[in-house]
């Protein structure tokens, strides 16, 4: 141990798993050439060769790296494909060139300059999955940015010992390099919970906290640290009560998950006789097996834009249909909900790069496939044709009006009777159904029902625009409030309208699966609650654990609070009383979006300090 004081720092939970052990710090330095230059007309050409051999150099990384680990990949390839790709995406490749030779910038001048656009661009991107991609291109260029200060050094060839790995970054690529005894987990200055890093690491079961920059700025090599990939939480040089009490939270969690383990492919079903079917969010086809894996009965949300993004051109049928026919065989025969396009028009290819003034309120999602109906179609034909492959449900984002749906639909009509005209099989009862996530369509929900087969109600965006918050904001994010009145009563709203209209009603926002949130929607009526996949063990553990009657007389008595203070102090009570394993003394307490844990309590105190934890 170091004979410093210990110091504490979280981060965010990107891979559970608590681990101790001594760190191995690969640095936070960022391979810029500190002296740009202007260059001369002369020296123009030969720069934009430097860099171009550069790239090519880097493809070739990344394809030995992908035929190195081909045979264990587990599906992720296709992140590296799209590392490849994008290495010659105009966003980078393009836009570099043209700023050496237009602006006679020297290359990694001209990359900086790029990359910074891009982030720019993905900035705007109001789905927090699919700005995260921004991690992907800066990857990307940090390998370009290496080479060309001529750095070569393999940074894992000198890992022989059992370590916890610390970094400014990691790339996907790295982190199956880290599929040996040696690395027990990693800590990382960038990054996100829904990243591609954090996504393979889970898929690896390897603990991880992400965006610790202060844990990372701090870090001394060598000494021992605690990383709690449950909390995001990260303690470095731990006192010996420290260590003692995470050795014992070790044991805990270990035996926990064994048990919830368990309950995986267990019916989520209520002794009562109440089911709730339990899903899975996803965004590529190699998450789908490990939804499964985790018990997932279906996947609830396919979000369809990453296959826009990062791209030259529009994604073209033939690639769409087959990616959805992939996902369909994979997962069949459960049902798989893909939502169709819902991102900003500004992040598509052929976009209007201008921006602007508040995209979430802008021309995105439906309303962008409604104002071009030969990219919305190209989709709609794609999954039609690949609905033949499996039992899909298309869900169409951000509806607000009966106009939307009707015009929805009868585009669908349109591309049903070509498809018939040309005798291209597909499925003529595909269902189709809608988010639920603006307040207008709360309003008019009961009329909305009769026109589709399901809703999907989506929590993230419908609790922003219910209280007018901006989660990135952090002047205004502590009042991002799951458990305000009004989004309680938003949803019970849209559960009965939907019910009344004999439709299903189900939840793909972060509330389907927070644990604390649960009993609630169980007294609520939700028939179908989709999630990040390792939630889905614990949530069908709380299921199997509740009484249908005691979670509807739960909700009766939230509807007679006032505030969200007083929703808290009553679940306060209630979960420790009705869940000791999960929020009792010692219980494992609630499992938020990928695994970060937090208790009610923590969340009260976080009200009282104006952030949401």
């Amino acid at each position: 141990m170091s004979s410093r004081e210990s110091i504490s720092i979280f981060g965010v939970s990107a891979s559970p798993g608590i681990v101790i052990g001594p760190v191995l710090f690969l640095g936070r330095r960022r391979f810029r050439r500190p002296d740009h230059r202007c260059l001369d007309v002369s020296e123009v050409g030969v720069e934009v060769e430097r860099f171009q051999g550069v790239v090519d150099r880097v493809e070739e990384q990344l394809r030995e790296i992908r035929q190195q680990f081909i045979s264990s990949l587990d599906g992720y390839a296709s992140i590296i494909d799209s590392h490849l790709l994008m290495l010659r995406d105009r966003m980078l490749y393009d836009r570099t060139i043209a700023i050496i030779e237009q602006e006679k910038k020297d290359a990694e001048w001209a990359l900086d300059i790029a990359l910074n656009e891009a982030r720019e661009i993905f900035s705007q991107i109001d789905d927090p999955y699919l700005r995260e991609r921004v991690h992907d291109v800066e990857q990307v260029a940090e390998r370009v940015f290496r080479l060309l200060a001529g750095r070569t050094e393999d940074k894992f060839a000198a890992i022989d010992k059992k370590v916890i790995i610390a970094a400014r970054d990691f790339a996907p690529e790295d982190i199956l390099r880290m599929r040996n005894d040696q690395v027990l987990g990693f800590f990382t200055e960038k990054g996100g919970e829904t990243s591609h890093t954090a996504i393979v690491a889970r898929t690896l079961g390897i603990p991880a906290v992400v965006g610790a920059e202060e844990a990372v700025r701090q870090v001394v090599d060598g000494e021992t640290v605690v990383l709690d990939g449950i909390s995001g939480r990260i303690i470095l040089s731990p006192s010996r009560e420290q260590l003692d009490q995470y050795y014992e939270h070790q044991r805990q969690y270990r035996q926990y998950s064994e048990q919830v383990a368990l309950y995986a492919h267990l019916s989520p079903e209520t002794p009562d006789g109440l089911k709730v079917r339990v899903e899975a969010n996803i965004e590529m086809v190699e998450e789908a097996i490990q939804a499964i894996s985790y018990g997932a009965g279906g996947i609830g949300l396919f979000r369809s834009e990453y296959h826009y993004l990062g791209r030259s051109k529009l994604p073209d049928e033939g690639l769409l249909f087959e990616v959805y026919r992939n996902i369909l065989t994979a997962i069949s025969p459960f049902a798989v909900t893909i939502r169709t396009l819902d991102i900003g028009g500004d992040k598509l290819p052929a976009g209007d790069k201008g921006g602007e003034a508040n995209p979430a309120l802008g021309l995105r999602a439906i309303r962008l496939s409604l104002r071009d109906p030969l990219m919305f179609k190209t989709q709609l034909r794609a999954l039609l044709r690949a609905s033949v492959y499996g039992n899909l449900r298309i869900m169409f984002p951000m509806i607000a009006s009966m106009g939307e749906v009707l015009a929805v639909k009868g585009y669908l009509a349109e591309v049903m009777a070509e498809l018939a005209g040309q005798k291209i099989p597909f499925n003529e009862q595909v269902p189709i159904g809608i988010m639920i996530e603006v307040p207008g369509a709360v309003s008019i929900a009961d009329v909305l029902a009769k026109e589709v087969d399901f809703f999907s109600i989506g929590t993230n965006d419908l609790i922003q625009y219910a209280l007018a918050i901006d989660r990135g904001n952090e002047n205004v994010a502590h009042m991002y409030e799951p458990f305000h009145p009004a989004v309680l009563r938003m949803i019970r709203q849209v559960v009965e309208a939907g019910h009344e209209a004999g439709i299903e009603v189900g939840m793909c926002g972060e509330m389907a699966g927070d644990m604390s949130c649960l009993p609630v929607l169980l007294g609520l009526g939700l028939d179908q609650l989709s999630m990040n996949s390792m939630a889905i063990p614990y949530v069908k553990r709380m299921i199997r654990h509740s009484i249908a009657e005691e979670a509807e007389q739960l909700a009766a008595s939230i509807f007679r609070c006032a505030s969200s203070r007083e929703v808290y102090d009553l679940l306060g009570e209630y979960l420790p009383r009705h869940y000791p394993d999960e929020f009792g003394p010692g219980g494992i307490r609630t499992l938020r979006k990928s695994g970060g844990l937090r208790t009610v309590a923590d969340n009260k105190q976080g009200m009282d300090r104006a952030r949401i934890l």
